[in-house]
């Protein structure tokens, strides 16, 4: 399934480093409760728009890939460019729509973000799929002769620079990529875009929170996390 926005050309494997060095996590910062962070004022939300910024998902970096410029809503006098909240959500409901059509254990969440771990393997948790946070082993995919070898159908990663192995790996074997994606990320070789701050703690929580409830949601399930399950100590 590719992203229906991209042409059949974006979506052809492009070279990807074998091991992606984790960058160094972005400090939180204080929330504006004022800023602007959508492009239609009377969008319907899955929790309220000080929610989203509390929790930093609309910020981004101070670059910009022409990728993501269809998810960023402004920048900012500072520099950093803001991520349309209202296509987040439309995004984080996408993803679920369509994680809802496997079956849960051959879902697989990766991430190597110190800050993306925790809400990653809560999100694995609470859905039924299979987690692969830290560093993601070469081979997890692709060989089976690998003790720690899987085949699952999709994959969910929280930053596809951080998550550079998994998602060559996935190309290869030809399995679906959702990913997480900031300002500065490309998205070449993902099929669905959530558009966030990838690098942020609360963010990420916040993130992966949604989509977990969401998609058990689209399954009928009874089961509702609080966002206090996602977020570390």
């Amino acid at each position: 399934m590719s992203e229906g926005e991209q042409s059949a050309d974006a979506l052809e494997q492009t070279d990807v480093p074998e091991e992606a060095d984790e960058q160094t996590e972005e400090p939180e910062e204080t929330p504006d409760p004022t800023e602007d962070v959508l492009s239609d004022e009377e969008a319907d939300l899955l929790i309220p728009v000080e929610e989203y910024l509390a929790a930093g998902v609309h910020i981004g970096t101070q670059q910009k890939t022409q990728d993501m410029e269809r998810f960023i809503h402004r920048v900012r006098t500072d520099g950093l460019y803001v991520l349309d909240i209202a296509k987040t959500d439309e995004r984080i409901r996408l993803a679920a729509d369509f994680l809802s059509g496997y079956d849960p254990e051959q879902i697989l969440v990766t991430s190597s973000r110190q800050y993306g771990r925790y809400p990653a393997e809560r999100f694995a948790e609470a859905v039924g799929a299979r987690a692969r946070t830290g560093r993601f082993i070469p081979g997890t995919l692709t060989n089976p002769q690998y003790s720690g070898y899987i085949e699952p159908d999709v994959v969910v990663v929280t930053d596809p620079i951080g998550d550079a192995q998994s998602v060559k790996e996935a190309i290869t074997v030809g399995i679906p990529v959702i990913a997480m994606c900031d300002s500065n990320n490309q998205t070449s070789n993902v099929d669905l875009v959530i558009p966030t701050n990838n690098k942020g703690r609360k963010a990420l929580s916040v993130v992966y929170w949604l989509l977990a409830n969401e998609t058990l949601d689209r399954r009928g399930a009874d089961t509702v996390f609080a966002l206090d399950d996602f977020e570390s100590i």
